[in-house]
């Protein structure tokens, strides 16, 4: 018999095929198969080949048109009820993640979940999710929420040069909680951050603010001590973690190393454009400007508080695995503003006293409504207008709400992990 008349030969709607799971069989209608095309079982009613027919089973016996899959029995029951019923239920005693590649394997979609399972379903799978997250932060080394390193990672030592001396000088730098000398450390080093960031807010008061002949800035000689002392101090700790890092490319590739780097990095350009800065050309100009931006970079200072801080790495992990939230946050304020800048725009354009004459000005208003800021610096004046700001009001409310739960829940997770570890 030629395999591509199989199911020719049975066209009829009261023909039947035989269905064998791990020795449960089952006689099924080409007609129930037929109305879900994508599962399996209706993809073998198209298979033309033997090729093609032991692409989606296991065995096959034309003789008996008996198919035969190895899979559960037992879970095969529900996959039954569901061409019976157009629906499926969750399998009670099953993980969620084996209940997930069934289903998948059968062609079953997600939206064929019966509504008294779909929640229970989603809340299950974003658990698992957060459990294989937790797993990727506890495995990887470069992460940005990465606990300091609390146990003495001896093999990532053994065979290096000075393997004693760099483990028990890594393990005091990245763990405050080893010993009194590690907690001193520190100390010191927020202490230091403390005080660079400071004098970088004091630097930014007009009372400091001198220039000299040439219009050239002139900093306090006691800001610039400050400032050449938390360089130095930044600049000595980076070198000294280099150092006695079990793996200097980890190390570099660290998102809390690089933000160290970039922190002291600003200070060393600026000084060599100083040392440059003799002649006034065009190009130094142009560099000049950069160097101003480079002064900017400072502010990474601020962020060095992360790595002796639970909290700050728990919001750093948060937003990283929470993209898909943040992602929907973003959506949703966009698709609103854009909607009531519009209809703010349309009913205030006649109004000489409101300021909402344009649409990208309607941009920032419905921008501080929906999330509640309210500058009150651009507001509507009309009646209409005051009840679109009430409507925006009320759908930003609704719309931060939605995805900051998932969000907040999943800080939770992440800072409760960290506080457990470190407890440990």
């Amino acid at each position: 018999m030629v395999y591509g008349q199989i199911f020719q030969q049975h066209s009829p709607d009261n023909c039947f095929i035989n269905v064998n799971v791990g020795g449960f069989r089952r006689r099924m209608a080409h007609t129930v198969l037929r109305r879900f095309p994508q599962t399996r079982l209706g993809r073998l009613l198209r298979c033309r080949s033997r090729a093609a027919v032991l692409e989606l089973c296991d065995d096959f016996s034309p003789s008996d048109m008996e198919f035969y899959f190895d899979r559960s029995p037992q879970f095969f029951s529900y996959v039954l009820n569901f061409y019976l019923t157009g629906r499926i239920h969750l399998v009670d005693g099953v993980c969620v993640v084996s209940f997930f590649q069934e289903i998948e394997y059968w062609g079953i979609k997600e939206r064929h979940l019966d509504i008294c399972c779909s929640d229970k379903f989603k809340e299950l799978m974003d658990g698992a999710d957060g459990g294989s997250d937790e797993l990727q932060l506890g495995s990887s080394g470069s992460s940005c929420e990465e606990l300091p390193a609390v146990k003495d990672n001896t093999d990532a030592f053994r065979g290096s040069w000075c393997a004693d001396v760099r483990r028990n000088i890594w393990i005091r730098l990245e763990n405050p909680g080893h010993s009194a000398s590690a907690k001193a450390m520190a100390v010191a080093s927020i202490s230091v951050v403390i005080v660079s960031i400071v004098a970088m807010c004091v630097h930014s008061m007009p009372d400091f603010h001198q220039v000299d002949v040439n219009e050239k800035e002139l900093i306090s000689p006691v800001l610039q001590l400050f400032e050449n002392f938390c360089v130095v101090f930044f600049s000595a700790e980076f070198v000294l973690r280099l150092a006695v890092a079990p793996s200097a490319r980890k190390f570099l590739c660290s998102p809390l190393n690089i933000i160290d780097l970039m922190s002291v990095l600003p200070f060393y350009v600026t000084a060599a454009w100083d040392l440059m800065d003799e002649g006034e050309t065009t190009e130094l100009e142009n560099v000049g400007k950069v160097v101003q931006i480079l002064r900017l970079m400072r502010v990474f200072r601020v962020l060095k508080l992360a790595r002796h801080s639970a909290g700050l790495r728990s919001l750093g992990a948060t937003l990283r695995h929470s993209s898909r939230e943040v992602g929907m946050l973003v959506l949703f304020l966009s698709v609103g503003v854009s909607m009531f800048s519009s209809l703010i725009y349309f009913v205030e354009k006649e109004s000489e006293e409101s300021e909402l004459q344009t649409i990208p000005i309607g941009w920032w208003w419905a921008t501080i409504s929906m999330t509640t800021v309210g500058y009150g610096d651009t507001f509507p004046t009309t009646f209409a207008g005051k009840l679109i700001g009430t409507l925006c009001i009320i759908c930003g409310l609704l719309i931060v709400a939605l995805p900051v739960t998932n969000i907040f829940n999943r800080f939770s997770e992440f800072y409760q992990r960290q506080r457990d570890v470190v407890g440990s």
